[in-house]
């Protein structure tokens, strides 16, 4: 089906092969179901965000909430649950994708997103503190870019998920507090003092420049 809608698709029905054609032949974006044999789409994410920062959408009937933001906490971009539409899964891939696209036609001083020890370079979709690399999913990058472009002033939640997900897509709050809490702890690998991104409780998140 997704061939239909111009998706160049490389099926596979076992995980642990999917994993190892996933590190050996890079795609544009991965989509997981959660239930497999030998390994679940937890397990090969896990093992995926090892090597790579693909783009990744969950595609499956586990469809608590829970499940969703767990999913979401351990490195997806995105989580469709069954019965789905073909069309709303091709429109969400769309979606990622073009937020993956490196900015173009732009010079690299404008590309280069510099706040003290932060360095977000967006032709490369590199991000580094101190001096040290953190690999973000793409989500992930493009919250913190929301929240470091102005210092000092607070994003809520809604204006993180526009600036992550594009304005037609919705996501609960949770989902955003879920992406929020993984970046810390990938600050907080290389640098156990990071605090720059603030919580305001009913309010949003900031990031302050150290």
């Amino acid at each position: 089906a997704l061939e239909a809608e111009g998706v160049v698709v490389r099926p596979h029905s076992d995980p642990v092969k999917a994993l190892q054609d996933l590190l050996s032949r890079p795609v544009d974006l991965a989509v997981l179901d959660i239930k497999m044999p030998q390994m679940d789409g937890l397990e090969l994410l896990a093992q995926l965000r090892k090597h790579s920062t693909v783009p990744v959408v969950f595609l499956t009937s586990k469809d608590a909430e829970d499940d969703q933001l767990f999913g979401l906490s351990q490195g997806a971009d995105d989580y469709i649950t069954k019965p789905f539409s073909i069309r709303l899964l091709v429109e969400r891939i769309r979606t990622i994708l073009r937020r993956a696209e490196p900015a173009r036609g732009v010079d690299a001083a404008r590309a280069l997103m510099v706040r003290g020890a932060l360095v977000l370079d967006e032709d490369r979709h590199l991000c580094t503190w101190q001096g040290e690399a953190l690999a973000l999913t793409v989500t992930e990058f493009l919250l913190l870019k929301a929240l470091a472009q102005r210092p000092g002033h607070v994003k809520s939640r809604n204006q993180l998920m526009d600036a992550a997900y594009g304005d037609q897509i919705y996501v609960e709050d949770r989902t955003i507090d879920s992406h929020v809490k993984r970046i810390r702890k990938k600050f907080r690998s290389i640098d156990p003092s990071f605090s720059q991104i603030e919580t305001l409780y009913g309010v949003g998140y900031r990031y302050t420049a150290p």
